[in-house]
């Protein structure tokens, strides 16, 4: 069935146009996994151990945990922001303006929903593998592995998939791929040091706690400190504001994207 693209059929999120866009991008992956699995693991892991052994050396605990527990699990997170957020962005923004993939993409039954969901499904799950690395980095330096660590790679996916949408959200709105710059330095780099990653909130001053728990980044720094030490029943807002976050910057990476491709 020849179909506009763009078009709504009868069935959204069509398995099959999601299975498609996933298969092209998981063999595209075979072709520079090496690369981008070094900058996912290791970025993180220097933050690690510079923070882990840095200031572990001048600060021994830190809400009740050793330091490098401490970093070892807020890094997580680190890792989930580096790995999903900036591939959504460059990526995104280089196959619709550069390589014109998704005008390739959208030429066959596959809708912009469809294809924003599938970039979305596959960077989070990249994430859910990247963000448990510098967790394992953590264990060679003393981190007990727990059963709740498990839940880890959930948790980084569901934070990856909020963070990619974002991703493809700003690739969709901006002009230039110049203009990132001024994401990265404006919302990405002060969300990134203001998580409760290298030092707990609660040095903070009032206004910056309360900032603080409109940053998706910090929730999945608590939720990931609690897998590892012991759930807690606030986590359950921490999950829902995740959640919260990865449907909204969805449903917004698709609105913005295809007002971007289709015209």
């Amino acid at each position: 069935m020849a179909v506009r693209p763009g078009a709504r059929r009868p069935g959204r999120l069509d398995r099959p146009a999601l299975t498609g866009v996933l298969v092209r991008e998981i063999v595209n992956f075979g072709s520079y996994w090496r690369s981008s699995a070094f900058s996912s693991i290791v970025q993180p892991t220097i933050y690690l151990l510079a923070f882990g052994f840095g200031f572990g050396s001048l600060v021994k605990r830190v809400d009740g945990l050793d330091y490098v527990e401490f970093v070892g699990t807020g890094t997580v997170a680190t890792a989930v922001l580096f790995s999903s957020v900036f591939p959504a962005m460059f990526g995104t923004f280089v196959k619709r303006t550069f390589q014109k993939t998704y005008d390739a993409i959208l030429a066959a039954p596959v809708d912009t929903e469809e294809l924003v969901t599938a970039e979305a499904l596959w960077i989070a799950a990249r994430s859910g593998v990247f963000g448990c690395f510098p967790m394992l980095v953590a264990m060679i330096f003393g981190l007990d592995p727990s059963w709740g660590m498990l839940l880890v790679p959930l948790i980084a996916f569901v934070a990856g998939f909020g963070w990619a949408a974002f991703g493809v959200l700003i690739a969709a709105l901006l002009k230039s791929i110049d203009d990132f710059s001024y994401v990265t330095s404006t919302v990405i780099t002060p969300l990134f040091l203001v998580a409760g990653t290298f030092f707990p909130i609660s040095g903070l001053p009032q206004w910056a706690r309360i900032a603080a728990n409109a940053n998706p980044l910090y929730h999945c720094v608590e939720l990931v400190r609690h897998a590892a030490f012991g759930l807690q029943t606030d986590d359950l807002w921490h999950l829902g504001f995740l959640v919260a976050f990865g449907l909204v910057t969805w449903r917004l990476a698709i609105h913005y994207m295809e007002r971007r491709l289709i015209t």
